[in-house]
């Protein structure tokens, strides 16, 4: 089973499991993002889009960010002196595909896809102690009587 999905003004084919690169998205590194379907297939059917499948993604999670291979752009006119190097880097973000879905079930195992748990750990819910306005101002002049004692 692959997808033919839509990224940047590129199409990629893609499989669940399959790591892919395309330009540089705004999403955080371990979120869930929903990319644009073409084209869905397998041995037995073939969904074609016009232009998107209609309720149809693909599922994939951002891994990290990286930098594509640098390429050289050199400019060059014969017998007038002109020649430009320049070189650039493609900023990449790099996609792992998790499941491929179409009119609400996972064409992998048949049921709705799950929604990736984003509630934050028991260490991370918990707040340190608030310091009062008193308290604060009480430390500063200990510390600042403690200065002038070592002088």
């Amino acid at each position: 089973m692959f997808a033919v999905v839509k990224s940047g003004g590129r199409q990629y084919k893609v499989s669940v499991g399959q790591t892919l690169e395309v330009n540089r998205l705004p999403v955080e590194i371990g979120s869930q993002v929903q990319l644009d379907v073409l084209l869905i297939s397998d041995e037995n059917t073939t969904m074609i889009g016009t232009p998107l499948v209609e309720n149809a993604t693909v599922l994939a999670t951002a891994t990290r960010e990286a930098r594509g291979k640098k390429l050289i752009v050199f400019k060059y006119k014969a017998k007038k002196r002109y020649r430009h190097r320049r070189g650039h880097r493609q900023e990449l973000t790099v996609l792992t595909i998790d499941d491929i879905v179409a009119d609400g079930k996972s064409l992998i195992t048949g049921e709705p896809p799950r929604a990736r748990n984003e509630e934050p750990s028991q260490d991370e819910m918990e707040t340190p102690a608030e310091v009062t306005e008193d308290e604060g101002e009480d430390e500063v002049a200990s510390d600042d009587v403690e200065e002038s004692e070592e002088e």
